[in-house]
């Protein structure tokens, strides 16, 4: 998503400028998938993996995945190549017509916007622990000892940082910070992995629940299958994959293939380590955001959610801005139409006040969800979209017009109608588990 923010915004400057020759090498390809990926997804892995029903069924149902991951990217350079857009909207709206491309506009700024939530629900659980560490050190008391007041509530402090830093961060109409901020979500996410692993052996002993709940049944396979949205938003970075191939200078679809395949490889190492360990740490109980499972006290996951933190502070305007852009032109079209001009002041007015209803919207939001667990949900099934179903669309489309034998043609055909089928099911079943959910803690 941190790739996909930087790429976009360099789309949006540069005004579908096409005339620079791409000369991005291999390394510099998979370095920059690997960005895309590694980010706040991380922490739910170990929670998923629990839900999924222990460390095999999980690693499994990732292997199955991984297979979708890798072919959604090849399909998506394909599309690119063939279509010769640079971005996963216009290469949509060019291969699948208008109205799929405006779907695939709804559902960008839906994930955008449920991204930004999740920022926000993963900042407030930061802030939670922050000022109990903060509390613990300063007055040496217990947790259980600190006093609750509206002004020590981690939401109120959530306000305060939405008002204070991330609206005026947002309000502007580029966002220059995240030539400086690209690299934290890797870097708090590397980190994050590492610690993990360390703890569990500097732990005296053992002793955590590692069973699933369930063996058996109807419930084993609900539960396995419940681990599907946390790895398409931990693997998530389709959105991204057309403009970096767009920037390759080695265009051919087999080396895209291995790009691919080893950027895909080194994030299932990551979030595999991160959830076997995370899990066998704490088994049963560990929390959604496995920052929430350790003390607030402990210094190691201290500095993790500050880089995490941080990360997220700034990268939230840059993913804001990518929504905003969508909305906005939206309106700007719009106006022109029935006015025939749009002035500045308009645009101007325009974009401030959709900064503060995406900020204040998202902000109610992440206050009144119970967990990260149930926000993930959802963009796991939007994420469906961007990982199967648009991409097999794609497939079955560009079969239509390209010149294949008859054989491949069917074959890829019914591989993308397969990639469709099973996106559809994940968004159903992600979508479905997370209002059920929702309803129930309600």
């Amino acid at each position: 998503m941190e790739e996909l923010a930087r790429e976009s915004i360099s789309l949006i400057a540069r005004s579908a400028s096409h005339n620079e020759p791409p000369r991005l090498g291999s390394f510099g390809a998979v370095f920059i998938l690997l960005k895309s990926s590694l980010g706040a997804g991380l922490l739910n892995f170990p929670w998923a993996f629990q839900k999924a029903g222990g460390v095999t069924t999980a690693i499994s149902v990732e292997l199955v995945s991984l297979v979708f991951l890798i072919s959604g990217l090849v399909i998506l350079g394909y599309a690119s190549s063939v279509s010769r857009q640079t971005t996963y909207q216009d290469v949509v709206r060019e291969v699948c017509g208008r109205a799929v491309g405006q779907l695939c506009e709804v559902c960008f700024c839906f994930n955008v916007f449920m991204i930004c939530v999740a920022f926000l629900v993963v900042v407030q659980d930061q802030l939670e622990k922050l000022c109990v560490s903060v509390y613990e050190t300063v007055t040496g008391s217990m947790e259980e000892e600190m006093p609750h007041h509206w002004y020590t509530d981690q939401r109120f402090a959530l306000f305060i940082i939405c008002l204070v830093i991330i609206l005026p961060l947002s309000v502007s109409k580029e966002i220059g910070i995240q030539k400086y901020t690209s690299v934290l979500g890797t870097l708090a996410a590397t980190y994050l992995c590492v610690a993990v692993i360390v703890k569990y052996y500097l732990m005296d002993d053992h002793a955590a629940v590692i069973t699933p709940e369930h063996s058996q049944g109807v419930s084993s396979w609900a539960s396995m299958f419940s681990v599907v949205p946390t790895i398409c938003f931990g693997f998530q970075c389709h959105e991204a994959c057309i403009a970096i191939y767009s920037s390759m200078e080695n265009q051919k679809i087999s080396h895209w293939v291995l790009i691919s395949v080893i950027s895909m490889f080194f994030c299932l190492l990551i979030y595999t380590l991160t959830g076997v360990y995370g899990f066998m740490t704490f088994g049963r109980d560990v929390a959604s955001d496995i920052l929430m499972s350790y003390p607030g006290n402990d210094v190691t996951m201290i500095i993790s959610r500050l880089l995490f933190g941080v990360s997220i502070i700034t990268l939230y305007p840059i993913i804001l801005l990518l929504g905003r852009t969508v909305i906005l032109n939206l309106i700007l079209r719009i106006q022109r139409h029935h006015r025939g001009i749009v002035t500045h002041s308009f645009e101007n007015r325009c974009r401030v006040l959709l900064t503060i209803v995406w900020i204040g919207v998202t902000l109610l939001v992440a206050m009144f969800v119970p967990d990260m667990a149930e926000v993930i949900s959802v963009i796991g099934g939007i994420c469906a979209f961007f990982i199967f179903i648009f991409p097999g669309l794609c497939l079955v489309f560009t079969m239509q017009t390209e010149s294949v034998s008859p054989k491949l043609k069917l074959m890829l055909t019914v591989w993308g109608v397969i990639t469709i089928v099973v996106g559809t099911f994940i968004f159903g079943q992600s979508t479905t588990i997370a209002i059920m959910e929702l309803f129930h803690k309600f």
